[in-house]
């Protein structure tokens, strides 16, 4: 997984608010939408024996094994519209996604 310049910031900025020391934020990819698998980020403190780490200036992204092989080319980047802002994954393994693009099928 590659991480663009605005997600990184992004990241670092999302985990300074958080403010919990050790946190770091977890990439995963769950079950779910109407294409059958949806993206999930979120705050974590516990690493697992599977876990991927991509780590820099301060930023910790952790993947489970899963996640990994169906994110591995991704790229995770941050985006900002009048429509809102938040991250967003460019992911060359998805086979279809649906109309809103808050899920995939793998």
């Amino acid at each position: 997984m590659t991480v663009s310049d605005a997600a990184f910031e992004a990241g670092k900025a999302a985990l300074a608010a958080d403010g919990d020391e050790g946190a770091f934020i977890r990439v995963a990819i769950q079950g779910g939408g109407c294409s059958g698998l949806q993206y999930k980020l979120d705050f974590d403190t516990e690493q697992r024996e599977d876990d991927y780490i991509w780590e820099k200036d301060g930023l910790k992204l952790v993947v489970d094994g899963f996640s990994a092989v169906v994110l591995a080319g991704t790229l995770l980047d941050y985006a900002s519209s009048l429509a809102g802002a938040g991250f967003q994954f460019v992911n060359p393994n998805a086979k279809k996604t649906c109309g809103c693009g808050s899920s995939f099928g793998y």
